[in-house]
């Protein structure tokens, strides 16, 4: 965000935020539900309009008085991203006009001397004209009438923006992507701690009451000249515990971040060791096929008769046997340890899914492979592979030809997978084998699904 400015979204609950939020980014990012509240953290988009390219920010709603950790917690939020921005959209709701809590965000704007844009939201009529005139008493200036839900005034709304953006410098060019780590775990296990400690500020909301992360928040950072993208998803429950449409709603997001990560970060919590829960979670990492590190975090906690990371390492691997090539990092979120360890990890992990097996290579290995311990008999049959190549990567796949797929055996695929293991460093990403049948006539047929 160094070189685009930032636009901040703020009021109190309920007033639309993150409807204009979606609206003015073009997509459904924002979770949007009747209820207040449902927007805890900052999220962030880039948008453009006309040419200017700016960042936008949707907040939690501002409450009068926090009755609890969380909205303490919101308005903390609220506060940074008002610090951070560059012009600040406070919106009303024209249905319910001016009331208590609009005053206190209004004395909160004041305070911050930002430059301020009061939007009337949920003006769903322009003729005869909106009266809009006890928006003024809020010291704002001129309210700009807009309806988020219909996009009602909302081109007129980003021409006000655009007019008051600050003209910035652009930054040095960016080399490369950012490396997109989705973090994701069932729910109180410190997801959100641990992504604070690692961009080592309270960028996410951080509560022991379980579920307070709700949306997928895009948080970019650098670290030692390489560029990252957190996704910190909100927590994965049984089916059977989820309730409000909400967490239906966090739990979709969660695997849509897991599809758009190049690295899954799955946090376990040290304390209750591996649940049935986390198992789910963790085949969806590997159904996904993101290449995955393991973080086992609060192990300050762990007593210190089972205190021994040899040990509970063997046993996470055992529990989570699929996940055998996931490297196993041991954090303290709240106290920042083992973070460094654990971006050497996912650094690692990244580049193993990328890494490429030359064909002349992957055919002496396999062949190797083949000579050293043949494929079972399957009725009277016996698996022959002509040839093969890496046809994909992230995760690697491995194209065999072979004159029948029905002949592979799990059991085998997994001897082949361990033999390039053995041979590449292919430690934190899932590998991947594609049959294809080769006839007697040389012709060649795709066997159903990857192995």
């Amino acid at each position: 965000m160094k070189d685009k400015p930032v636009v901040a979204i703020v009021g109190r609950p309920n007033v639309g935020k993150s409807t204009l939020f979606n609206r003015l980014v073009g997509g459904r990012v924002a979770i949007v539900q009747p209820e207040p509240g449902v927007t805890r953290d900052r999220i962030y988009r880039e948008a453009e309009w006309n040419g200017r390219r700016f960042v936008l920010a949707d907040t939690g709603g501002v409450v009068e008085e926090a009755a609890d950790t969380i909205e303490a917690g919101v308005r903390k939020q609220v506060a940074r991203a008002i610090e951070e921005a560059d012009l600040v959209l406070f919106v009303v709701d024209a249905l319910t006009g001016v009331v208590s809590e609009d005053k206190a965000v209004a004395d909160i704007l004041r305070r911050s001397q930002k430059p301020v844009l009061l939007v009337v939201n949920k003006v769903d009529r322009f003729d005869p004209p909106p009266a809009l005139g006890e928006f003024y008493a809020l010291g704002m200036g001129e309210p700009l009438p807009v309806s988020a839900a219909q996009g009602l005034n909302t081109g007129d709304l980003l021409d006000a923006v655009v007019s008051r953006l600050p003209l910035r410098k652009a930054g040095r060019k960016e080399e490369g992507e950012a490396l997109r780590v989705a973090v994701v775990g069932r729910p109180n296990v410190g997801k959100s701690s641990l992504v604070n400690a690692i961009l080592g500020e309270e960028r996410v909301l951080v509560s022991e009451t379980p579920g307070t992360t709700r949306d997928a928040v895009d948080t970019p950072f650098e670290r030692g000249g390489r560029r990252y993208v957190l996704v910190d998803t909100a927590g994965i429950r049984r089916k059977s515990r989820v309730e409000m449409p909400v967490e239906r709603y966090s739990i979709i997001r969660a695997q849509k971040a897991l599809a758009r990560a190049e690295v899954a970060v799955l946090v376990l919590d040290a304390v209750e060791g591996v649940t049935a829960q986390d198992k789910r979670i963790a085949g969806m990492v590997e159904e996904a096929g993101r290449a995955v590190v393991i973080a086992v975090n609060k192990w300050d906690l762990v007593p210190r008769e089972r205190k021994n990371a040899g040990e509970y390492r063997e046993a996470v691997t055992a529990a989570l046997d699929f996940l055998g090539y996931a490297p196993v990092v041991f954090t303290v979120a709240t106290a920042g340890r083992g973070v460094g360890e654990l971006l050497e990890a996912v650094d690692r992990a990244a580049a193993n899914a990328r890494r490429r097996v030359p064909a002349a290579e992957l055919n002496a290995l396999l062949a190797e492979a083949v000579l050293r311990n043949p494929p079972p008999p399957v009725r009277g049959k016996r698996l022959q592979i002509y040839a093969a190549k890496q046809v994909a990567e992230n995760p690697p796949v491995f194209l065999l030809h072979v004159n029948g797929p029905e002949l592979m055996y799990f059991s085998y695929r997994r001897y082949l997978e361990n033999q390039l293991r053995a041979a590449y460093d292919f430690s934190g990403t899932p590998i991947r084998f594609k049959l294809r049948r080769k006839h007697r006539d040389g012709t060649r047929s795709v066997s159903p699904g990857t192995l």
